[in-house]
């Protein structure tokens, strides 16, 4: 179990690598989740003719397990992200867009 486990993590590190590239390139970040997935589907099928322990019997299953390794990845990388934002009351964020949103509809 261990091994297959590491063979998908592999994968997901790769596939948030080239997230890091894309975001460092010109190329707008709303492509990154296609671009890992892509990248894990292509590692995924790589990785079944390639790794012995890999968690797939056909190519179908491999591709599959490898575009939600590489989405896993852009899923790690929201999550360190969000984690990293400040804690704010988002009651009082909330009032003041409501209030603002009644004030622009009057004038």
């Amino acid at each position: 179990m261990i091994p297959q486990i590491s063979t998908v993590l592999g994968v997901t590190v790769i596939c948030y690598l080239v997230g890091l590239g894309v975001d460092l390139s010109p190329l707008d970040n709303k492509w990154i989740p296609l671009i890992v997935g892509i990248a894990g589907g292509a590692l995924g099928a790589l990785g079944m003719t390639m790794i012995p322990d890999y968690p797939a019997g056909n190519l179908i299953d491999a591709i599959a397990v490898g575009i939600a390794s590489g989405l896993a990845a852009t899923g790690a990388d929201q999550l360190i992200s969000q984690l990293a934002k400040p804690v704010s009351d988002s009651n009082t964020e909330y009032a003041g867009k409501h209030e603002q949103s009644e004030n622009e509809e009057h004038f």
